[in-house]
Parts: C-alpha cells; structure tokens; sequence
C-alpha cells in the first residue's frame, strides 16, 4: 500500500480546514467556517438522510465527505465566481484526479466513480447530498443571523431549493426558524 499516497489525501483534507468559505467572507460573517466545517456537517446530515429514507448510507456518506475535496487545491468558489470562470469544472476535475491518484488504484477509482456519481446527480444518493449541502449552507447562514451577522448579506444564502419530501420539511424549518435548537 502506497501510505505516502494515503499521507498526501490527507494533507489534502487537512487544507480544507484553512479554507474559509468564501460565500460567507464577502457576507462580512465574523470568524467563517471553513470547508473542512460545511463538509462535516453536510456529511452527518446525508448519514442521517440516508438512514431516514431508506438509502445507501455508505455511498452518500461517501459522497458528502468527498463533494468539496478540489477545494483544497482550486479554493472555494462562489456560482458567481464559477460563472466568471468556465474552465472551473475542469479544474476541479484535474485536483480531484491529482488528490486522489496516490491512493490505491481500486480506492482512486472507487472514489472517481463516486463523484462521479454525484456530478451527474441522478442516483438518489447524490440527490440527497446535493439536498445536503443546500441544507447545511441554509442551517449556517441562520446560525450567522442568530449569532448577530447583518441578515441583509445573508438573504441570498436563503433562497435554495431541495428536493425530496424530509429534504423540504426540513428546509422549511430552518427558514421559518422551528427547530428543536430554538427552544434554548
């Protein structure tokens, strides 16, 4: 097993943990999370998505972990940056295969397979994470809100759409601000 390769995923994962999202620092928030954050919590929320509907826990769990890994080597872009860009899907594509052509050929190709699965979003798996990642960015920018961040520079972070029956109830309860959290 090559374990420099291993050592080198990792140190890819461990750059996510500096990156700052960049949506919320030009919403000004005060301390950012950054993308190793978002992608912890978007993927317990696919676990537990997963689990409540009946789904390939494993996959989406894949999925959500390994959804922003590029980043540590392209950065976090905004939809509008990525508008501005059109070579960013390529880019992507060429960290993702760098970040992950050190590891063993058959976990190199399982995870390729994976994101790959996911890009397409087809599956109900990468339907689900890509609900995920929409609902946990909704959940943080009521978190800067509550935390006393301008809510006017986080409205655009409100208007997300998802899909699937729990995916909607929850994106409703996270906008009009009833979760079990709120009784605190």
């Amino acid at each position: 097993m090559n374990n420099d390769g291993i050592l080198s995923f990792l140190g890819d994962a461990g750059a996510l943990k500096r990156i700052r999202r960049t949506g919320w620092v030009e919403s000004g928030v005060r301390e950012p999370e950054s993308v190793a954050d978002h992608s912890f919590r978007t993927a317990l929320l696919a676990m537990t998505l997963a689990d409540a509907e009946g789904l390939d826990t494993l996959k989406a769990v894949r999925m959500a972990l390994l959804h922003d890994l590029a980043e540590s080597r392209v950065g976090d872009l905004t939809p509008a940056q990525k508008e501005e860009n059109p070579d960013w899907v390529g880019e992507e594509a060429e960290a993702i295969t760098q970040i992950l052509c050190g590891l063993p050929a058959e976990i190199c190709l399982a995870y390729k397979a994976i994101l790959d699965e996911l890009s397409l979003g087809e599956s109900p798996e990468a339907q689900l994470v890509h609900s995920a990642d929409k609902l946990e960015m909704l959940l943080q920018a009521r978190e800067y809100t509550e935390a006393g961040n301008d809510p006017a520079k986080l409205m655009r972070f409100r208007h997300v759409s998802v899909e699937g029956a729990l995916e909607k109830e929850l994106e409703r309860r996270i906008k009009e601000k009833k979760t079990a959290g709120d009784a605190r």
